[in-house]
């Protein structure tokens, strides 16, 4: 929420109410959606993995919740139903690997699904979608943000697959992590955050540099973290630095926005 608020602000422009209750309630449906589907043995220390797969019906309480949620905002943003619709569908993609059918099972062949999907399901639900339901058309400034955010985003989703290599190529989920080298995994990712700061600067043409700045402090952080990740797997790491860096930004434009 506080990334689509983020849309919000630096592009002026006022979201409906309901718009905020759909991203919570999907963002609650779509997390406990994949969680109860994860089988309940998964290798590694991590403590919250553990309690994920070990509360698989405390999962399905909340995706049903989060299900009815999404219904009613939905209703009440009926008028966008198109994009809510590709939002839903998109969001579905990353988890259907996990769901033991052959309609959907064959996703986990994708060579560069996993990824990608999540990452553009997060870009397309915090900054695409607000600028579609409020200004209707995709202006130059509105590319340029939408393609910055994907690629800080994928940058994020590759630390996390990486540390989850090993886990996704024995359940024969694939993606462009589970196929690159380890060298090549550190190009991609380091691609992914040139492209988000180069975006970044181009967005200088109709942002002030103030935002410009706190757009890029994630992607500096996120840089200097990338190293260590490879060795230190604590939750504290990955669920609260890593995973908060893509909200961070908000934050910080809240305070510089109000301040003044």
């Amino acid at each position: 929420m506080l990334m689509t608020y983020q849309t919000a602000l630096l592009f002026n422009v006022q979201l409906p109410m309901a718009l905020y209750g759909f991203v919570f309630s999907g963002s609650v449906c779509s997390y406990n959606f994949h969680w109860y589907l994860t089988p309940p043995v998964i290798s590694g220390k991590s403590h919250k993995l553990r309690w994920n797969v070990s509360n698989r019906s405390l999962h399905l309480i909340l995706f049903i919740i989060g299900v009815g949620g999404a219904a009613i905002t939905s209703i009440l943003l009926l008028q966008h139903w198109l994009w809510l619709g590709l939002t839903a569908f998109l969001t579905f993609l990353y988890s259907a690997p996990k769901i033991d059918h052959p309609l959907t099972s064959w996703l986990r062949k994708i060579a560069i699904g996993k990824t990608i999907f999540l990452a553009f399901a997060w870009m397309h639900v915090t900054a695409l979608l607000p600028l579609l339901v409020t200004e209707g058309t995709i202006n130059p400034q509105h590319i340029w943000f939408v393609i910055n955010r994907f690629f800080f985003i994928y940058a994020i989703c590759i630390v996390f697959d990486r540390r989850d290599v090993d886990s996704d190529r024995e359940a024969g989920i694939k993606s462009l992590i589970t196929f690159l080298s380890p060298k090549g995994i550190d190009t991609l990712f380091w691609v992914s955050l040139l492209i988000t700061f180069i975006t970044t600067a181009i967005l200088g043409q109709w942002l002030p540099v103030t935002y410009l700045f706190i757009l890029a402090i994630p992607g500096v952080l996120m840089g200097l973290l990338y190293e260590r990740s490879k060795k230190n797997f604590s939750d504290y790491l990955y669920y609260f630095l890593l995973d908060g860096l893509m909200a961070l930004s908000a934050p910080m434009l809240i305070l510089a926005k109000f301040a003044r």
